[in-house]
């Protein structure tokens, strides 16, 4: 089992930055890939960003390409995602979530029905 609590929203200017993090218990982080996912008002949750279990790998939508980092720390159980050059469209809910391999070794990184565990999301009001 695996928890997750996420921190670091708030209301911002457009062209501002945030840094959202997210704490994770257990004892086995470092197995899951982990993610960042947001909902607007109105609209569908969707992917923004994810990293392998080691870190060495990145995805990210292309909206956000460019403008966020996502990074973690093992030692910390700890995912980040630094948000910079925000617009007014970032505005959303933002949701860290935990991925572990499927029976074969494979993560999918980008699909919400992917994810094994969600946090219940911090709120990043972006204005213009």
């Amino acid at each position: 089992q695996v928890q997750l609590v996420e921190s670091g929203g708030g209301l911002v200017q457009a062209g501002g930055s945030l840094r959202l993090s997210c704490a994770a218990s257990g004892r086995t982080f470092s197995r899951y890939a982990m993610g960042w996912f947001r909902q607007a008002p109105g609209k569908e949750r969707e992917f923004v960003a994810a990293i392998s279990w080691s870190g060495g790998s990145t995805y990210y939508a292309d909206s956000v390409k460019g403008r966020f980092t996502i990074s973690r720390d093992n030692a910390k159980n700890t995912v980040y995602l630094q948000m910079n050059s925000l617009k007014p469209e970032d505005t959303a809910v933002y949701y860290c979530a935990a991925e572990a391999p499927d029976y074969s070794g494979r993560y999918y990184y980008t699909s919400l029905d992917a994810m094994d565990y969600w946090g219940k999301g911090t709120l990043v009001t972006v204005s213009s």
